[in-house]
C-alpha cells in the first residue's frame, strides 16, 4: 500500500477548500447528516413495527433506507473530521475500505431499483397474482440478490485500484476516497482497466435501466387501461415517488460513470457526488413517507402518545 512514494496516506482536497463560507457549509451538511440517519432509521423501525407496512413495497423501502444510512455514513463523517479537526489524510486500508463500501452500495442500490420497479409492475399489471409472484421469499432473494450483485463491484475493483503503483500526488481531489479520483493519482498506465471499468459500469447501470424502463413502459399501458379514475391517480402516485428516485440516483450516476473525462472537473465531481451520497439520502425517506399516506398514518401513530393515567369510566 506504500507504494513508490513511501507514504501510505492520501490527502482529502475536499469541498471545504473550495467554499467561500465553509463554517456554513460545514453546518449544513451536519445537519444534512442528521436528517439523514434519522429520516432512515424512523422509516426502517415504522415499516418493522406497523403490520400494515409488511408488504413486499416497504421490504424494498427498508431496504433503500438501511443502504441510504449505510451510504451517507461511509462518505459524511470523515468529511466533518477533516473541517472540524483540520487533519485531511486518510490512510490506504481506509481508503481502499471506503472504496469497496461504496462500490457496493452504489451497485446494490442500482438492483434494488430495478426490483422495486418490477415489483410495481406486478402490483399494478398482475393484481391477481402478486402475491404469488412477490412473496416473502422472492423477496428475501431478491434483496439478497441486490446485496450480492453490489458487492461484486467492490470486491472486483477495490483491490486493483489499491494495488497500483502511486509514485507522485497523494493529492485526491474529492471529499471522500472515489476509485476515479483515486486512479487518477496512478503513475502507471491504467488504460485498460479504465476501459474495463467503463465497461462494467455500463452493465450495472443498463441492465437496471432496462428493467426499469420496460416496467414502467407497462405500467403506463395499464395505468392508461384503467376505467377507475381513482386506481390512475393512485398508481400514478405509488410509480411518481419511485421515478423521482430513479431519476436523482441514475442521472448522477450517468454523469459519474459513463460521461467521458473530458466533460469531468474535480468541483464538477464533488457538486455531483455531493448531491447523490448527501442530498439523495435524507431525501429517500421523504418522498416515499410524505406522499404514501399508509406510512405518514403509521408514523402519526408513532407520535401519538397515549396517556399513562386516564380516569376510570363511569
Amino acid at each position: 500500500m506504500a507504494n513508490r512514494s513511501g507514504r501510505s496516506e492520501f490527502i482529502l482536497v475536499g469541498i471545504f477548500s473550495q467554499s467561500q463560507h465553509p463554517a456554513l457549509l460545514g453546518v449544513v451538511i451536519f445537519v444534512i447528516f442528521l436528517m439523514a440517519l434519522s429520516g432512515n432509521t424512523i422509516l426502517i423501525l415504522l415499516i418493522r413495527s406497523e403490520a400494515r407496512l409488511h408488504t413486499p413495497m416497504y421490504f424494498s423501502i427498508s431496504q433503500l433506507s438501511l443502504m441510504d444510512v449505510m451510504y451517507i455514513s461511509v462518505t459524511v463523517p470523515k468529511m466533518l473530521m477533516v473541517w472540524v479537526t483540520g487533519v485531511n489524510t486518510i490512510s490506504a486500508p481506509r481508503c481502499g475500505m471506503q472504496i469497496f463500501l461504496y462500490l457496493t452500495l452504489v451497485g446494490s442500490e442500482c438492483f434494488l431499483l430495478a426490483a422495486m420497479a418490477y415489483d410495481r409492475y406486478a402490483a399494478i399489471c398482475h393484481p391477481l397474482c402478486y402475491p404469488v409472484l412477490m412473496n416473502h421469499r422472492v423477496c428475501v432473494l431478491l434483496a439478497s440478490g441486490c446485496w450480492l450483485l453490489g458487492s461484486v463491484d467492490g470486491f472486483l475493483f477495490t483491490p486493483i485500484t489499491m494495488t497500483f503503483p502511486f509514485c507522485g500526488s497523494r493529492e485526491i481531489h474529492h471529499f471522500f476516497c472515489e476509485f476515479p479520483a483515486v486512479l487518477k493519482l496512478s503513475c502507471s498506465d491504467t488504460s485498460m482497466y479504465e476501459t474495463l471499468m467503463y465497461l462494467c459500469c455500463v452493465l450495472m447501470l443498463l441492465i437496471p435501466v432496462t428493467i426499469i424502463s420496460g416496467s414502467y413502459g407497462f405500467i403506463l399501458l395499464t395505468i392508461h387501461r384503467m376505467n377507475s379514475a381513482e386506481g390512475r391517480r393512485k398508481a400514478f402516485a405509488t410509480c411518481s415517488s419511485h421515478m423521482t428516485v430513479v431519476t436523482l440516483f441514475y442521472g448522477s450516476a450517468v454523469y459519474t460513470y459513463m460521461l467521458p473525462s473530458s466533460s469531468h472537473t474535480p468541483e464538477k465531481d464533488m457538486v455531483v457526488s455531493v448531491f447523490y451520497t448527501i442530498l439523495t439520502p435524507v431525501l429517500n425517506p421523504l418522498i416515499y413517507s410524505l406522499r404514501n399516506k399508509d406510512a405518514m398514518g403509521a408514523l402519526k401513530k408513532m407520535l401519538n402518545v397515549e396517556p399513562v393515567f386516564q380516569e376510570p369510566m363511569k
